[in-house]
């Protein structure tokens, strides 16, 4: 077999590297050079990976794995892949800050559940990716690490919380990675970046907590250049842990499977701004409306609707559900006047909500939130598919916390600004972020797939086909990447 150029390596998706890698076309150590000079001449304009491990031991780890393939022993499907890891999760022997101060130089002691499971796939740990402080909001900054740049304009958001996984895929920093959300974490960063990102459904993939019986809004997931890249890493990190008791026990290869499927006759919901709901900057909406004519071009119908349901009452069960997570996370930190003076007022705000709320308002946001998926479940018998809007804004200044107002209307809290993302998020539906294209000011958006519960290989599928249909990942790369 003919060897990879080594100019080419990171052109090469996360399956045709995974597979370079198994037919020897490639050695490990080739590939890991490859990235770490692309690492240390692109990194500094954006900030996307903190905490990069010594050249020399990760070149060596490297070596091992091409000595591994020479001795012809099992190699597991991320090989002698370079991966940073979402400063929200613990690598045994890496910096974990979580972006506090709180945390500035914490190593940690152990891997979680999904580290564990990329660490036997044969990934190597280069470093972390940079979020923001606690991975409250969708822009990534914090005191520890700084900010990240957008990868096609450093001196605009890079998106959060997985920020720096994003554009570290975007710019081929990484060839993948991993990442989380909550309030669209793994959709306004894709969105920002050009790329796909997938948030899965609860106990996708398993993670410990200390509440392990109720499902959480958030989620971990993955950021890539295809979905089949991101079907890889599902292979993956996805499958049951009998650590976390409602995990999904479907067997995760079937999303390293072959991802084609006819959607002929397909009916998708666009529900655009929720008829008048929500605002967007000028572009943002019209941008989106524009991609939906690639569902169409893959033979999928496309109309404009949307469940009837009081959105301004989700959007409240929401922030009474966020502030009763943060609360429980974070109130050691709020109830210690040292560890307090150290968090942003973000953070502070969301403990002093959640430590005001009664049995009684968390119970009431429960059951708005089963009221949501009930109607959003029959809506589904016609629609199979929604698709959405990732963000309501174009990339904003890197120096901004937070877009204080959208189209004119003022934000009154500092996430309202990704209020598009919310309705998914409460579902607990899977939904994969797509490139939507440019908008007038040159800038990258994209549009979210929502597929039916458990649908993670759906949202793939569809969006597999939207990925060959229009190209964005490769037609408008990002300068220099």
């Amino acid at each position: 077999m003919r060897p990879v150029d080594s100019d080419a390596i990171t052109d090469l998706g996360a399956v045709a590297l995974a597979a370079a890698i198994r037919a020897r076309q490639v050695s490990c150590a080739e590939v890991m050079r490859v990235y770490l000079d692309r690492i240390e001449r692109l990194n500094p304009r954006v900030n996307a990976i903190v905490g990069l491990q010594d050249r020399a031991g990760l070149l060596r780890q490297a070596e091992a794995r091409d000595a591994q393939l020479a001795r012809g022993e099992p190699a597991g499907p991320l090989h002698g892949f370079p991966l940073a890891v979402k400063d929200l999760d613990p690598v045994r022997g890496l910096p974990f800050t979580q972006g506090s101060p709180i945390f500035r130089g914490r190593v940690a002691e152990t891997d979680s559940i999904m580290v564990a499971r990329l660490r036997a796939a044969g990934a190597i740990f280069v470093g972390k990716t940079n979020v923001p402080e606690f991975g409250l909001g969708s822009h990534s900054f914090n005191p520890v690490h700084g900010a990240t740049g957008n990868a096609y304009d450093p001196a605009l958001s890079g998106g959060g919380s997985s920020g720096g996984a994003a554009v570290a895929v975007a710019l081929r920093l990484l060839p993948v990675a991993d990442g989380s959300d909550h309030a669209g974490s793994l959709r306004n960063p894709p969105a920002f970046n050009n790329l796909y990102g997938l948030r899965t459904s609860h106990g996708r993939i398993p993670a410990e907590s200390p509440d392990l019986f109720t499902p959480s809004l958030g989620v971990l997931g993955a950021v890539g250049r295809s979905p089949a890249d991101i079907g890889l890493m599902l292979s993956v990190v996805a499958g049951y842990d009998p650590r976390v008791p409602l995990s999904n026990r479907e067997d995760p290869a079937v999303f390293a499977a072959p991802l084609e499927r006819d959607f002929t006759g397909t009916r998708i919901a666009w529900m655009g701004d929720l008829g008048g709901h929500l605002p967007f900057e000028p572009g943002v909406l019209e941008t989106g409306s524009a991609a939906l004519d690639t569902f169409r071009a893959i033979g999928c119908t496309v109309e404009a609707a949307y469940p009837a349901f009081d959105y301004q009452a989700l959007w409240r069960d929401w922030l009474t559900l966020r502030a009763w997570t943060v609360a429980a996370s974070l109130r050691p930190f709020y109830e210690n006047p040292a560890t307090r003076a150290q968090l942003k007022p973000e953070a502070a705000w969301e403990v002093e909500r959640g430590l005001t709320l009664s049995a009684k308002a968390v119970t009431r946001a429960q059951e708005g939130r089963t009221r949501w998926y009930r109607a959003l479940r029959a809506f589904m018998e016609t629609y199979p598919f929604l698709v959405a809007p990732c963000a309501q804004v174009f990339p904003f200044p890197i120096d901004w916390r937070w877009p204080h107002a959208v189209a004119g209307r003022p934000m009154d809290t500092y996430h309202r600004w990704m209020e598009t993302v919310i309705p998914a998020t409460m579902s607990g539906l899977p939904a994969l972020a797509v490139p939507a294209g440019f908008g007038p000011g040159g800038l990258p958006t994209g549009i979210q797939i929502v597929g039916p519960n458990h649908g993670e290989r759906a949202c793939l599928e569809l969006g597999a086909a939207y990925d060959a249909a229009s190209g964005w990942v490769e037609r408008r790369r990002p300068p220099e990447a």
